[in-house]
């Protein structure tokens, strides 16, 4: 843990900070060019986007079908797969962080001929309602709810209160019909991802879509087997995800969970 990071625990915090955006632009050889909005938070990177990153994602997912990307971020992850699923598939990029919010509005946005990614201000949550995530700093780039997670372990400090929903409820409701055509499901919650995919296991089950789920740095090893148990539990192999241009790695086995800090799978339906 970093000494500011001590201060900012014990209380001595700086005022919120908010930063805008600048429209930059990937260039891909068969793609083309897509825009999106690059956050100008100082701990923002620009995350490359490459051709063979869209293929990769096009081995499973084909035009017209639906994906779900929670945790969208500014919308790094639901541009290369509104782009395989094209203008008439659907990616649902839910995002509860107010502050980055409108950068993934805007990228949703300026690629809106080419792809149908739709914007949703709010946490997948077992129940509608207010929850409390925590980030590491002022600005709120990178954060999350870390449940059952010591403070003096994750380290984030910043509290904000965001918009949680019922992510299962929401698709029967908003997008009646959707279901069946979800593909993908990528999850990105910082310790919540077995809390999000365990509030979709009956879409799971009729749907039947690959998944994509982080094994967070600050996870004890019984957050990490549950996790696991219930995506084997599931019906899934779970596979260490390799890289963005080659997702299916060894597949893992519940012994394997502690030799990483940090890393995602990439869960295929048996």
């Amino acid at each position: 843990m970093k000494a500011k990071e001590i201060f900012y625990l014990l209380g001595f915090q700086p005022k919120p900070r908010i930063y805008g955006y600048e429209i930059r632009s990937h260039t891909l050889a068969r793609d083309g060019e897509v825009r999106f909005a690059h956050w100008l938070h100082p701990s923002q990177k620009v995350q490359p986007l490459t051709q063979q990153a869209v293929d990769e994602l096009r081995k499973f997912l084909k035009p017209g079908d639906a994906a779900l990307d929670i945790g969208a971020h500014g919308g790094d992850s639901a541009l290369p797969m509104g782009l395989a699923v094209g203008p008439t598939g659907m990616v649902l990029a839910l995002e509860p962080n107010p502050y980055v919010f409108p950068m993934l509005e805007k990228t949703a946005e300026l690629n809106a001929e080419r792809m149908q990614i739709v914007p949703l201000e709010f946490a997948a949550t077992p129940e509608d309602g207010e929850v409390e995530f925590e980030y590491s700093d002022s600005g709120f780039c990178n954060g999350g709810r870390h449940e059952g997670i010591s403070p003096w372990k994750h380290a984030h400090a910043f509290k904000l209160k965001v918009r949680g929903r019922n992510l299962a409820a929401v698709l029967k409701r908003e997008f009646a019909g959707l279901e069946p055509r979800i593909r993908y499901i990528k999850v990105d919650a910082e310790g919540y991802d077995r809390i999000v995919l365990a509030t979709l296991t009956d879409s799971i089950a009729r749907a039947r879509p690959y998944i994509r789920a982080e094994f967070f740095k600050g996870t004890n090893g019984e957050q990490r087997a549950e996790l696991f148990q219930l995506l084997e539990g599931c019906g899934y192999a779970v596979h260490k995800l390799e890289s963005e241009e080659h997702y299916l790695g060894a597949r893992l086995g519940i012994s394997d969970l502690k030799k990483w800090p940090h890393f995602d799978v990439f869960c295929v339906p048996r």
